[in-house]
């Protein structure tokens, strides 16, 4: 089975689990920017939670269909229709040869993810399918599709009956995020005030933002290191501070090592929400303990095990 690729939308990519391990290598995570999203819609058409699927960002694509399929849409708020028909996310869509379906632009969150029973067919490179723009690495041709591609896909399992998130297991999108932090490896390089701005300001997410991180807009923050400190590893989710004195929030493509202040960390917990952050968005950074934060991890794993049993792998 195929999908023709009719109109690509901003960025589309094909998206899988991380790469992990490969860190000290020098090779990002990559993978889904919102794994829970992706892992939800996985979970819809009956795919393992990281089976590979398709991360749209902002605008989305035109698919032409050539076989039935089973699909469905999670992750940011956007406009569905097939053959100009409105559907909704969170649900079962059946698709029939020649169909079109179309994904429009997103009204709140980032990202959204389709998910196509059986997985699309791509191969592994350095032990996942996903893609890594900078490096063109994984997905498609280590690329975001381009109009007139054609993606294989894997023949799975027809679902066998309509199914649906729950409405307790649909994120909520909005354009106010709070996200639970712990203290960085050098919070020791920022001023009193700057440690206190953190956590008390309501930042704004800058237009500088992409897979590998974003800006924050707010007050400058002070840093003590000159531009001289040795660089150290980086993670996503680590929130760096450069001598200009404006913070930057890593995300799930970021780089392995960097050489600015690491201030704050983005807990486990809430990592996958970097994903759905868009320019102009406000966010509130809580400070948590690190025997907080574990205890907030189980927490949120305990309440998503029984519509994602694997949640502990995904998040």
């Amino acid at each position: 089975m195929s999908i023709l690729v009719e109109r690509p939308g901003l960025q589309t990519t094909v998206q899988a689990g991380p790469r992990t391990g490969l860190r000290y290598l020098g090779v990002p995570a990559s993978g889904a920017a919102d794994a829970l999203a992706l892992a939800l819609a996985n979970r819809l058409v009956g795919n393992p939670p990281f089976a590979a699927g398709l991360e749209v960002t902002f605008d989305g694509p035109t698919l032409v269909f050539d076989t039935p399929a089973t699909v469905a849409l999670t992750g940011a708020d956007c406009e569905l229709t097939l053959n100009a028909c409105t559907c909704p996310a969170h649900e079962v869509i059946r698709v029939r040869t020649g169909d079109r379906l179309a994904i429009g632009a997103s009204r709140t969150g980032v990202r959204a993810y389709l998910a196509i029973a059986g997985g699309l067919l791509v191969s592994a490179v350095l032990g996942s399918a996903s893609t890594y723009l900078p490096a063109g690495l994984g997905g498609h041709r280590g690329r975001a599709l381009a109009a007139g591609d054609t993606l294989d896909t894997v023949t799975g399992p027809r679902t066998p009956q309509d199914c649906r998130t729950p409405d307790a297991y649909r994120p909520m999108l909005t354009h106010a995020w709070a996200l639970r932090v712990c203290p960085g490896a050098d919070r020791e390089s920022a001023t009193r005030d700057a440690l206190s701005a953190l956590t008390s300001t309501n930042w704004t997410v800058g237009r500088r933002a992409d897979r590998m991180g974003l800006e924050l807009e707010g007050p400058l923050l002070g840093v003590t290191t000159g531009g001289r400190m040795p660089s150290a590893a980086t993670f996503p989710g680590t929130l760096q501070c450069p001598e200009s004195g404006v913070p930057f929030l890593l995300g799930i493509d970021a780089q392995t090592t960097g050489g600015y202040p690491r201030l704050l960390q983005v807990n486990r917990s809430d990592r996958h929400l970097i994903g759905q952050l868009r320019p102009g968005d406000r966010l509130r950074l809580l400070l948590r303990t690190p025997a907080q934060a574990a205890e907030e991890l189980r927490e949120k794993h305990e309440a998503w095990r029984r519509w994602l049993p694997d949640i502990a792998a995904i998040i």
